[in-house]
């Protein structure tokens, strides 16, 4: 393999891609470029600073910053000084979760900014091994072990005069086999695993889903994902920068709720050709546009609906569009193009072809909303463990509800709980073998053997391969619905399928271990609860009203799919309204957005035994509507 380090992958695109700008950021209100070569001399400058500090190859350096140039600097100068990068979420906050992350890998430097400095000066006296902390940002330095950016850069330059010849030799002492990051898990269970991720995994999983999804030069795409995650760290950052595109970051605000706002903004402002997406991103999109299609008028919602359902009528399921019958649907979904979904897709900045979905399932009813106005979401699986893209489905070759094909060079095998492979068709555990899988969880021998058997991963995961060679992944091993009867059924579809099609539900969590029926727990979407209260003509009884609406929706088919599509005895029996939904504050989230069941069911082990009273069976029961109206209260006591 050419490059076979992220070093040697980077210099290689430095010598085909020099002028092209890698970075846009926007600066005084207008996004600004910063090209692959002005990238390289931070990036030489800043590798050398890290070793005038001292920085032994191997050694570890944590990265806490947001989305920025700095970020990507900061990285593969730690990487071209022969270090191992620990990119760390600005979602901790928990100290103790920062600070087991930074002694268990034994970081001697931090690389952090401004926004998160406050967190490591909280822990640093615990961390024996720490030793450095260089601030990205203009600071105050009242502390010994902090030194600027500025100072760094100053100190990088001087042994660059000096001893460049010590950092270049560093650089050609790489190799793939050694580790470039120490990725931490979202620790949903016990503490977190540092996944040790070599060069050369990065390298295979770059080539092998370049393979499948060809990127050109001219591509750009808004980083709206963390950059720690690894769908971003691969996708979004080093697949662009191995084809000469571009990549453009996300305007950090004061609070979240103002980054948040920032997304559809910054989104018209770069224009990206694709973005990286995760459920709870989508669903906010689709429910964004249905209730702007909504305010327009009776007239332009009944057409919106038509447009949406004649192009389900042509599109099939994307592998099958236009193709038989489906030809005659053409000429008019043309015309709905046209008329219809082209204003939607100029809101997401005109260049928009489609989204590369990631994370948890995606319900294949939100697949077909975006396919349908014409900006697809592929869909892919993968695991940091294996680095982390394992399938996904492209442009050439795509089938909604499915997560793609399998990347080239990975083995696969579907196996039942014993260790029997099973044929095609059958669903069993993925486990999968091949250059992008990880070299094991960094001072963690049990896991790693438990999880790495002669090679392959064991994923944990369910799914199945159809006839087509498409990969289906049906949800985790540790979160199936178990009937009474022994019965079970991975419950991650059908909650994609319900948060997407009620437009009340903004979370929901199914329940049943080995209970006669399954329950839910249920966030609402307050935004719209509260949308809906002020359009006036509701009764005197608001929370009887929603209760009852929200019970309909969850009884009826929506959007043209049946409740057959799933066994009726997964779906809920009883819900329980919850006053907070799941958040990473309250650790009902992980940092990559996915429910912590455990921590879930330990939170409302009471409202779930309640579910399983006769009074907790009924819908209208006092604790769902004593919930309710304290939502309603707290909705109309707020400023508007």
């Amino acid at each position: 393999m050419e490059d076979n380090t992220l070093i040697k992958l980077f210099q290689s695109s430095l010598k085909k891609y020099k002028d092209n700008i890698l970075v846009w950021e926007k600066k005084d209100g207008k996004y600004r470029g910063t090209t692959y070569e002005e990238i390289s001399h931070c990036v030489e400058e800043f590798s050398a600073g890290l070793m005038g500090l001292g920085l032994q190859k191997n050694d570890r350096v944590a990265l806490i910053s947001e989305g920025r140039k700095q970020w990507i600097v900061s990285e593969l100068a730690v990487l071209h000084a022969g270090g191992i990068s620990v990119p760390l979420s600005v979602k901790l906050n928990e100290l103790e979760e920062l600070k087991f992350r930074l002694s268990h890998s034994g970081c001697r430097f931090a690389v952090v900014s401004k926004a998160n400095l406050h967190k490591l000066i909280a822990v640093e006296k615990e961390l024996s091994e720490l030793e450095r902390i260089i601030v990205l940002d203009p600071v105050e330095l009242l502390h010994e072990k902090l030194i600027s950016a500025d100072d760094h850069i100053h100190m990088g330059r001087k042994f660059l005069e000096e001893r460049a010849g010590e950092l270049h030799k560093r650089q050609r002492e790489v190799c793939g086999e050694d580790i470039a990051n120490i990725c931490y898990t979202s620790g949903t269970t016990g503490d977190p695993k540092g996944i040790m991720l070599t060069h050369k995994n990065y390298a295979t999983n770059i080539d092998q889903a370049l393979e499948l999804l060809p990127i050109p030069q001219w591509y750009s795409s808004l980083l709206i994902l963390p950059w720690d995650h690894s769908f971003t760290h691969t996708v979004g950052i080093y697949i662009l920068m191995k084809t000469g595109a571009s990549i453009s970051t996300l305007q950090y605000g004061s609070t979240s709720m103002e980054t948040l706002k920032n997304i559809p903004v910054n989104i018209r402002e770069a224009e990206p050709v694709f973005l990286l997406s995760v459920p709870s991103l989508v669903q906010n999109f689709k429910k964004n546009i249905e209730f702007s299609i909504k305010n327009r008028g009776r007239f332009t919602e009944l057409l919106f609906y038509f447009a949406l359902k004649n192009a389900y009528l042509y599109n099939g399921l994307g592998h099958n569009r236009g193709r038989g019958g489906r030809r005659v649907f053409k000429p008019l979904h043309s015309i709905c193009d046209r008329l219809v979904f082209k204003k939607i897709r100029s809101a997401f900045g005109g260049r928009l072809e489609f989204f590369i979905g990631g994370g948890s399932l995606l319900d294949i009813e939100l697949q077909k909303f975006f396919y349908a106005i014409g900006i697809p979401i592929y869909q892919g699986y993968g695991l940091t463990e294996a680095s982390p893209i394992i399938s996904t489905n492209s442009p050439t070759r795509h089938k909604l509800g499915s997560s793609g094909r399998l990347v080239p060079g990975l083995e696969i095998k579907i196996c039942d709980e014993i260790g029997t492979c099973l044929p095609p068709g059958s669903e069993g555990e993925i486990i999968i073998r091949g250059g992008n899988i990880m070299k094991g969880y960094w001072k963690n021998p049990d896991s790693t053997k438990s999880t790495l058997r002669d090679g392959w991963l064991y994923t944990g995961d369910l799914g199945y391969i159809d006839e087509d060679d498409f990969l289906y992944v049906v949800g985790r091993k540790k979160s199936l619905l178990i009937g009474n009867d022994g019965e079970k059924y991975s419950p991650e579809g059908i909650e994609e399928f319900l948060v997407s099609s009620i437009p009340f539900i903004d979370q929901i969590m199914l329940y049943n271990n080995q209970s006669p029926y399954t329950v839910a727990l249920i966030s609402l979407n307050k935004d719209l609860v509260n949308k809906y209260l002020c359009a006036g003509g509701i009764s005197e009884a608001p929370e009887m009203e929603i209760l009852t609406l929200l019970w309909d929706d969850l009884r009826r088919d929506s959007h043209g799919r049946s409740r057959a599509d799933f066994p009726s005895r997964w779906l809920p029996s009883a819900f329980a309204i919850l006053e907070d939904g799941f958040t990473e504050e309250n650790k009902l989230l992980n940092t990559t957005m996915k429910m912590v069941r455990g921590k879930i069911i330990s939170a409302h082990q009471e409202r779930i035994d309640h579910l399983y009273t006769t009074e907790g069976k009924d819908i209208y029961n006092k604790i769902n509507r004593d919930v309710l109206s304290k939502i309603i209260s707290s909705l109309r006591d707020s400023p508007s």
